[in-house]
């Protein structure tokens, strides 16, 4: 091996060290030289954000904003460019009148199912209802409740019970937040604030997983002791499945785990708990490990027929995060929530700390609550995302809180299933065009989200050449070193597994962010890549 070669593979051993999302730039400044030098266009797979948009909930949206405006002009109009605010007395009926002056289409088909919704399955007052939404939409005031707004609440807690697979006996308490990662910024804070989790406490993290969540326990407030999860269950022929065997899950009925964190779908594998899985952890919730906290991602749960998540199976002891970005390809809006069962172990878990502990939390929350050790969990995720002393400006904007209810009421109202079925099949085709390139069968797998895939490049090499070549390649590369040929000749930026605890010599593709005949050039890329380590792995024997 040259010298040259040697430096190059100590930068590439450095880089190892970073975030996949950190270690993406470098490979964006690669491919980016490669196209100067080819005219060749970048195909960036490493990003999770989705090339598609839903655009009706948009377009009511705007025209609700419409609607917002002229109540407030009919509030008060004597100062050009100054409005009132919308009243709620009679507004439902003006804005009946409103859509019907409107050309009929889409949008404003939306809002009419929207308030007779919200009116007959939910028992809305229609002028509480539609002036809540004119009021929001308009932005005239802080979020009151700030935890989320009252009517839109019970529109978002319709929707999660729709695509969370059933809300547990009594529902959940919601907490409109900015986007999923606000959430569990959040999270992370409020359980160790609130003594539900200590700095260097154990927890469970099942991987591959998200990079921030491998990264975030490590951080010098919280220093958490991390048992990780494997997804090491293979198929017959070799191939993962992505799931968990049962030792693996059993790591969490020790009750020394204070908690649990997951992705399900997972991140990168994009593959959801299996249903003997998913008991298993509700039965040691339950019975084996009953302080376990579980803290579950499901942002991608709607891209799988059948999905339950453990928001759902295992209410009492799991903290549920959702996020609207990937779903309705709106990652701009900032669009997530947080549920808790109201009949929960973490409001009976804080009532039973120490009498220093309760003192302390007392002192903390004694200007929001004239009974502070009566305030329920989620009311003091609410405060500690405002440092407390602001709690009186918390809450998610609430014109972002109307075009989060209006995508959960186009999805409530679509009896088709038509937006869930376009988007599995924009995403399956994709898959195809990818696994066609690659020469691979396409999987069948019914637990697959496929909003991305993860490749496991060495059991590829494995099981399409030889295992001696796989040996030689592992022993002279880097497991990065594929991800930089790809930028550097073919302007392919993909992330590497390894980063998100997966298997080293792993890749991941989104096949979320591209159109389709992109993958078809990752898959003719991957293929003359590997092939180029074979003629090298020849030359050498």
């Amino acid at each position: 091996m040259s010298v040259e070669n040697q430096v190059d593979r100590r930068t590439e051993k450095k880089w190892e060290q970073l975030s996949p999302f950190e270690l993406k730039d470098e490979l964006i400044d690669l491919a980016g030289e490669h196209m100067k030098k080819t005219a060749h266009t970048m195909i960036n797979a490493g990003r999770g954000n989705p090339n598609w948009t839903s655009v009706v909930a948009r377009e009511a949206f705007y025209l609700l904003g419409r609607f917002a405006v002229a109540e407030a002009k009919r509030d008060w109009d004597e100062f050009p460019g100054l409005a009132g605010m919308p009243q709620p007395g009679g507004i439902a009926a003006r804005f009946d009148a409103f859509l019907t002056a409107e050309p009929e289409g889409d949008a404003v088909r939306l809002l009419r199912e929207a308030v007779e919704y919200g009116t007959t399955t939910l028992g809305f007052d229609p002028d509480a209802w539609v002036g809540e939404l004119a009021d929001a939409i308009h932005g005239d005031h802080y979020p009151v409740p700030d935890r989320m707004l009252t009517h839109i609440e019970q529109v978002v807690h319709a929707y999660l019970d729709l695509a969370m697979g059933g809300a547990p006996a009594g529902g959940w308490d919601l907490f409109a937040t900015e986007g999923g990662t606000a959430a569990m910024c959040y999270l992370f804070d409020s359980c160790v604030v609130n003594g539900m989790l200590a700095p260097g406490d154990r927890i469970a993290l099942m991987t591959p997983i998200f990079t921030p969540y491998l990264e975030i326990p490590h951080l010098e407030r919280f220093q958490f002791d991390v048992v990780e999860v494997r997804a090491s269950k293979t198929a017959p022929d070799g191939m993962h499945t992505w799931q968990y065997p049962d030792e693996e899950i059993a790591k969490l009925a020790d009750p020394s785990v204070k908690a649990l964190f997951l992705v399900n779908p997972s991140n990168p594998p994009s593959v959801m708990l299996d249903s003997a899985t998913r008991e298993r952890i509700a039965r040691i919730a339950a019975e084996e490990n009953p302080n376990l906290t579980i803290i579950t991602d499901d942002v991608y749960g709607t891209f799988v027929e059948g999905f339950q998540s453990l928001m759902s199976a295992a209410a009492a002891n799991t903290i549920g995060v959702y996020s609207f970005s990937k779903y309705f390809g709106c990652t701009g809006w900032r669009l997530g929530v947080i549920a808790v069962a109201k009949d929960n172990a973490f409001d009976a878990r804080i009532a039973k700390l120490p009498a220093a502990e309760q003192d302390r939390l007392a002192k903390r929350y004694s200007s929001i609550a004239l009974e502070p050790a009566k305030l329920k969990f989620i009311d003091r995720m609410v405060a500690d995302s405002r440092d407390v002393a602001l709690n009186h400006t918390a809450g998610l904007s609430t014109p972002q809180q109307v075009q989060m209810a209006l995508f959960a009421l186009s999805d409530l109202l679509d009896k088709d299933t038509r937006h869930k079925q376009d988007c599995e099949a924009i995403i399956a085709r994709r898959l195809r065009a990818l696994c066609e390139s690659l020469r691979v069968p396409v999987p069948q797998d019914p637990n697959a989200a496929n909003y991305y895939v993860e490749l496991d490049l060495m059991m590829w090499v494995k099981q399409h050449w030889s295992h001696e070549f796989a040996e030689w390649l592992a022993a002279e590369h880097e497991p990065v070193d594929p991800v930089f040929r790809l930028a550097q000749q073919g302007s392919i930026v993909l992330l590497n597994g390894g980063g998100f605890d997966g298997p080293e010599w792993s890749v991941r593709v989104s096949l979320a962010n591209l159109r389709q005949d992109s993958y078809v050039e990752i898959g003719r890329w991957l293929r003359e890549i590997m092939d180029e380590y074979h003629r090298e792995f020849q030359s050498r024997t």
